[in-house]
């Protein structure tokens, strides 16, 4: 097989030439390792290349023993673990950490046949919409290397959209799946809170807002991870019902019409939205009504500043006991010059989060999640842009250095709100770009990014598709159809693909 060949295939195609014996995986590996290797030094999207131990795996799969056995993929690198590899979460504090553990998700991976080639760049501690830690570096655009592929997800969507990979293992705690889709032009899947495996060791991430999955060009490798990587997970704290039916059957199935769909472009902060969101979300309500659907504008009633608030203190909270832990782990007591200012600001503020202040917060989610279910008991899907612009340049959404002074000086000052408004303000540049994200996350809404969408300047956009819980066999029936169409953008236009 040549490059040109293999780069055009998706995951379930490439197992099934794998399954007709028309390609081994020491060839797909060694093919893998090969673009990984052209695309590195421009892109800089791994963190860790495991060479010689993927080609070592690649001669002993057989091929006819899981439905992915011998198919290339690259894992996160935050909280993706594999034994006797680095994960360093994108901290300089954890540059030499080596895991002993396998995480849950990479267990049902490697079970379903997946080779592992290592892990990609990710913003320390998954923190950031971008993917620019100090560490390691920034992770550029395949589309352009001078704009950023979004984040958390990034290194993973460039992995996918220069071709190294057809499928890689992503995570979304805030649309970290959907915006590095929607700005590299791929098919992006948040699950459904529980629908995935969490752990060893905790029952949840991020208290429910957080979810494995993998970033793919196709509706149809995405139907088909869910079939593999779906799960009841007895410790966990969050289970959604498992989908009895195939998903990759599902997915073709005619969806019932009328449907009855909401969208909105207004961002729920109150921040700009571009004419290409708007454009993009048009493009598909025309298709929608084409078909024969009711599409109606409508606001969800949520308070999104609110919302964005409650989850800054959840992420605060977090950081707080992250760098907890971390203290305990090296035995000293981590200081400003240790983290990345995002990560330092959260830790400190969250000191100030009482039990309550948290209780209260989560609480809030739920009342959204309320108010989401009532929304559509009437309307079968909720449409927004899945980011409010096309990626932003690499560095422009870096703090300024005066800022950062002004910053680290304020966060010691001050009342408790004082500090979450600092930490609200400190986002806001970066939540401009993707605020449509965190909705689903903090209601545990399955939602999509469909690359749909592409600006005169050659920069791709998705649009985001929300569902009631457990109704991934829906999104995906859209996307299929979607598919199919002319609309779907795809990697049309990718110079990695060209």
């Amino acid at each position: 097989m040549k490059l040109e060949e293999y780069i055009q295939y998706d995951a379930v195609g490439l197992s099934e030439l794998l399954k007709k014996k028309e390609v081994s995986p020491k060839e797909l590996t060694e093919l893998a390792l090969n673009r990984l290797e052209d695309v590195q030094p421009t892109l800089n999207l791994a963190t860790s290349i495991r060479k010689e131990k993927a080609l070592q795996e690649a001669e002993q799969v057989e091929v006819d023993k899981a439905p992915f056995s011998g198919v290339p993929t690259m894992l996160k690198d935050v909280s993706q673990s594999l034994p006797g590899e680095k994960l360093t979460s994108g901290s300089k504090l954890l540059a030499d950490f080596v895991a002993e553990v396998e995480s849950n998700f990479v267990k049902k991976l490697r079970e379903s046949g997946f080779i592992f080639l290592g892990h990609t760049n990710t913003p320390e501690f998954a923190l950031k919409n971008i993917t620019e830690p100090k560490l390691h570096g920034p992770t550029r655009n395949p589309w352009n290397p001078e704009y950023s592929p979004g984040g958390s997800s990034g290194g993973a969507a460039a992995a996918v959209a220069s071709g190294v990979v057809p499928v890689a293992g992503a995570s979304d705690g805030g649309g970290s799946i959907r915006i590095p889709s929607s700005y590299s032009g791929l098919f992006g899947l948040k699950p459904t809170r529980g629908r995935m495996p969490v752990g060893p060791g905790a029952g949840r991430d991020w208290q429910g807002a957080s979810i494995n999955f993998m970033l793919s060009k196709t509706v149809r490798d995405a139907a088909a991870l869910l079939d593999e990587l779906q799960v009841f997970q007895p410790e966990a704290a969050f289970h959604a019902p498992v989908f009895v039916d195939n998903y990759t059957e599902a997915m073709k199935k005619d969806m019932k019409k009328p449907l009855r769909i909401a969208y909105n472009t207004a961002s729920p902060v109150g921040t700009p939205v571009s004419d290409h969101a708007k454009k993009a979300v048009q493009k598909v309500v025309d298709w929608l009504e084409s078909e024969g659907h009711i599409v109606e504008e409508k606001d969800n009633g949520v308070d999104g500043v609110r919302l964005m608030r409650d989850y800054y203190i959840m992420n605060s909270g977090e950081m707080n006991m992250t760098v907890q832990a971390l203290e305990q782990a090296i035995g000293r007591e981590i200081t400003e010059d240790d983290i990345e200012l995002e990560g330092w600001l959260m830790h400190v503020a969250g000191k100030s989060v009482s039990g309550a202040d948290f209780s209260a917060s989560l609480a809030s989610w739920d009342t959204v999640a309320a108010q989401m279910a009532k929304l559509h008991e009437t309307y079968d899907f909720y449409i927004t842009p899945a980011t409010a612009d096309v990626a932003p340049k690499i560095g422009q959404l870096e703090v300024p250095d005066e800022k950062k002074e002004e910053y680290l000086k304020k966060i010691h000052e001050g009342t408790k709100e004082d500090k979450l408004q600092l930490v609200y303000d400190m986002f806001l540049p970066s939540l401009t770009y993707t605020p449509f994200g965190m909705l689903a996350n903090l209601t545990g809404q399955p939602a999509m990014s469909l690359p749909v969408y592409v600006s005169d300047e050659g920069l791709p956009l998705g649009v985001q598709v929300i569902a009631s819980k457990g109704e991934e066999h829906r999104l995906l029936q859209l996307a299929h159809q979607l598919e199919q169409t002319d609309i779907w953008i795809g990697m049309k236009g990718n110079p990695y693909f060209s």
